[in-house]
């Protein structure tokens, strides 16, 4: 007798984990696929300091088929999901079709960046949603001083050195907070003219830094930002975006060369196209997380709308920490549908806290509703990440001894460039090659955008207000240790599906004048 298949779509918090899960209650009594477009999964928390090059990129990765014993991987991102066929139609990083049938799916896609309808963001900003966005933004921040050190044009120099970033949630101000120690490390070695200092501002419509926060915790990575210098801006966001800086809703224009953006995520578009019914873009499921009618569907993370049983009316919101239970109970119900496991539960979660790390030795936390701030919380933070890694514990740790006690490496690598990494993609996970496949950023919407960048400038370089196109991501919360909200709010409509033409090859030499 045929042995069950079971797909998993996606290896993030939540996929990760319902792999796993399955993994060791089926044991071999299942064939578990996970359709993933990277053979890892990233540990999306430590990304900014990946960013700042306290992590090398790698320690935040976890090797899928080295750490998912009895878990076929499949590279590929899923265009279409046929539920009456029980069929997953996907793309392979070659531009290669294929299908995988299933007896039991999973949808744990995740998140994309989100994009507002602002004037220049999507051609002038910078994401973080995944590896290839840090490695750039580091590289882009690293130059902007470098060249700000050799500029003799007083303007220009300022330019160079004043970064902006949008959105104050979690990734925000862990990006603003890492990056402003990275750029002051590097003044040292590569003084301004006029002893002047790296400018950064940080906004957001919010009236305070980590709204969905306790406002103690709240006050206390405010006043460490503004100790640096870091120009904290709330009730203020960016109205219109170029290649020479922002104009900021408080009529203020800012002239820079680097808008990070760090508003919010949005599901994955794959989860509109299931066609079946959306809570806010993310698949409606019941307290086991299954899709309604579908029994042999589950959706958890990012992709799901799951009913917040302690809240009676309400969803539980995309967090990492969300992410990950919702996937161990997709995995256990999974396994209990086709008798393989445990009997089926529902989710239910207590919240732990929340960690937000502000380099050195600074963070602000609150485990088990226990305020924390300075050395103390920046041990819990630590901490807490260390034992949610599910590898490279060693490694993570030996990487933030070294930092503490050697100058830190600080160069240009150039393995991204600009255009590789586009805020409107559908995979930020994955840097765009030329002449490699493109997955079409389906958005919710019915407006087409058609864009491509300036022939001279590439989006690399966007100076940025607020969305911006590789901006840091919005504040993926779901890669917030203590469960990030999702990030922007429900009035900001994204706009319409996104078709993108890359500049041909010739596009790498704008990387030299960013």
């Amino acid at each position: 007798m045929s042995r069950p298949r079971v797909v998993i779509v996606g290896a993030g918090f939540a996929g990760y984990r319902a792999a796993r899960t399955l993994a060791r209650l089926t044991r071999d009594r299942a064939d578990i696929t996970v359709l993933n477009p990277t053979d890892y999964f990233l540990y999306l928390p430590l990304l900014p300091q990946v960013a700042a090059g306290v992590l090398e990129a790698r320690r935040v990765t976890v090797s899928l088929p080295g750490t998912l014993r009895g878990v076929r991987l499949v590279l590929g991102e899923a265009d279409r999901v046929d539920l009456d066929a029980r069929t997953v139609h996907y793309s392979d990083p070659e531009g290669g079709a294929g299908t995988l049938g299933y007896d039991r799916l999973v949808l744990a896609v995740g998140s994309v960046n989100k994009l507002l309808p602002i004037p220049g963001v999507a051609e002038h900003a910078h994401g973080f949603r995944g590896l290839p966005e840090a490695l750039y933004l580091r590289d882009h921040v690293t130059r902007q001083v470098e060249l700000a050190a050799a500029e003799e044009d007083p303007r220009s120099c300022a330019a160079r050195c004043t970064f902006v970033v949008v959105g104050a949630g979690y990734t925000g101000t862990e990006v603003a907070a890492h990056l402003q120690m990275l750029t002051d490390r590097l003044v040292r070695r590569h003084p301004l003219p006029g002893g002047r200092r790296p400018r950064w501002i940080l906004l957001d419509v919010a009236p305070r830094v980590l709204p969905e926060m306790d406002e103690r915790l709240s006050r206390t990575a405010d006043r460490v930002l503004r100790a640096r210098g870091v120009d904290v801006r709330m009730g203020t966001s960016v109205k219109e975006a170029t290649r020479d800086g922002v104009l900021l809703t408080d009529g203020e224009s800012v002239a820079s060369r680097t808008l990070v953006w760090c508003v919010g995520v949005r599901p994955d578009p794959l989860v509109e196209a299931v066609r079946q019914p959306l809570e806010r873009g993310r698949l409606i499921v019941d307290p086991y997380l299954q899709l309604p009618g579908r029994t042999d569907v589950f959706a958890c993370g990012d992709a799901a709308a799951v009913p917040d049983l302690e809240r009676p009316g309400q969803f539980t919101p995309m967090t990492a920490q969300h992410a990950w239970r919702q996937g161990r109970v997709a995995g256990e119900n999974v396994a209990g549908s086709l008798g393989l496991g445990r009997r089926r539960r529902p989710y239910r979660h207590r919240d732990l806290g929340f960690a937000v790390d502000l380099g050195g030795v600074q963070a602000a936390a609150n485990p088990f509703g226990i305020p924390l701030s300075g050395p103390a919380a920046g041990a819990v933070t630590r901490g807490y990440h260390l034992a949610a890694l599910p590898g490279n514990r060693v490694r993570v740790a030996a990487d933030w001894l070294l930092d503490a006690v050697l100058p830190r490496q600080s160069v240009q690598l150039g393995l991204v460039r600009a255009w590789s990494v586009p805020l409107d993609t559908a995979s930020p996970e994955v840097a765009r090659v030329p002449g490699g496949p493109e997955r079409p950023a389906l958005q919710a919407g019915d407006e087409l955008m058609t864009h491509k960048p300036m022939p001279e400038e590439p989006a690399k370089r966007q100076p940025g207000g607020e969305p911006a196109k590789n901006q840091p991501g919005g504040e993926p919360a779901k890669n917030q240790p203590g469960g990030e909200p999702a990030g922007a709010g429900p009035d900001h409509p994204a706009p319409g599906p996104v078709k993108r033409t890359d500049p041909a090859d010739p596009a790498d030499r704008a990387n030299e004048s960013d």
